[in-house]
């Protein structure tokens, strides 16, 4: 029996200290906040018990940011699409910032089974002065395990109404689009990371970050395909590809801890979920 959870998680300021208020239906939980940088700034990880999506299944994350609030949200896990028998496995993830507020959206990467029949969206509304630092990565088929990404289909979308969306469809029988260099370049696992603004961001500021974030990128392991750029004056975005899932989880956890520190002032204090 296909299964269909729901989690809604609500950001609220109380006097110094961002609160989580949440209700869940089905098999999809938040653990409890977690404050290692103090009680500005709440930590939560989400958690599927099931493990994975079949066909049929859905999750809804929705997630709401009142004003001044900062929330950084993370999974203990891969996210997985299974094999299916023809219907569609499907998470859908809106995100609602109100004025000031922000959101690190980091969960570990998204793994696209062979067989797969899956749509992975993420959308979010920015209010003025509000802003976004978040990732998603998505891996094809399982390289290590000798199960490669023959047979599927994987739908991602991205966007933020009236500034950004990236969207595709990724059928492993297109072997043009997976093989030449144009798209995946045979590469199998592909990542997008952003900073976006609700409010342009000034040209200096901006220039500042994408020179930082470039400085790190020139480290990036062999193998890894990464840039960087501005493509309008709200965002930042650092697009990759990698052989596998492990180095780019590297570059990019690397790109959002010198965003933090150059956009916040804030420190590099990863999710305790990434050092279990």
């Amino acid at each position: 029996m296909p299964w269909h959870a729901r989690l809604q998680l609500d950001y609220r300021r109380d006097a110094d200290r961002t609160v989580l208020h949440h209700a869940h239906e089905g098999p999809l939980r938040v653990l409890k906040s977690l404050y290692p940088e103090g009680h500005a700034i709440c930590h939560n990880v989400l958690v599927h018990p099931p493990a994975g999506l079949v066909g049929g299944d859905r999750l809804d994350i929705d997630i709401r940011l009142q004003s001044g609030t900062h929330a950084l949200i993370s999974t203990p896990g891969a996210t997985r699409f299974y094999r299916s028998e023809g219907e569609l496995a499907q998470q859908h993830v809106r995100v609602q910032l109100e004025t000031g507020a922000r959101l690190e959206w980091v969960p570990l990467e998204t793994i696209a089974y062979p067989d797969c029949i899956a749509h992975n969206h993420w959308s979010a509304t920015l209010a003025p002065g509000a802003e976004c630092l978040g990732w998603d990565v998505c891996a094809l088929g399982l390289p290590g395990a000798g199960q490669p990404f023959e047979r599927g289909t994987l739908t991602q979308h991205l966007g933020i109404p009236g500034l950004w969306r990236e969207e595709a469809t990724i059928d492993a029988a297109d072997t043009r689009l997976l093989q030449s260099p144009l798209g995946l370049g045979g590469q199998r696992c592909m990542g997008t990371l952003w900073l976006a603004s609700g409010s342009p961001l000034e040209r200096p500021r901006r220039e500042a970050l994408l020179e930082a974030v470039r400085a790190t990128l020139e480290g990036a392991p062999e193998g890894v395909q990464v840039a960087a750029t501005c493509p309008n004056p709200q965002m930042l975005v650092v697009r990759g590809l990698a052989p596998l899932v492990e180095p780019l989880a590297t570059v990019f956890q690397r790109a959002w801890a010198v965003l933090r520190t150059q956009a916040w002032g804030l420190p590099n204090t990863p999710p305790r979920i990434w050092r279990v």
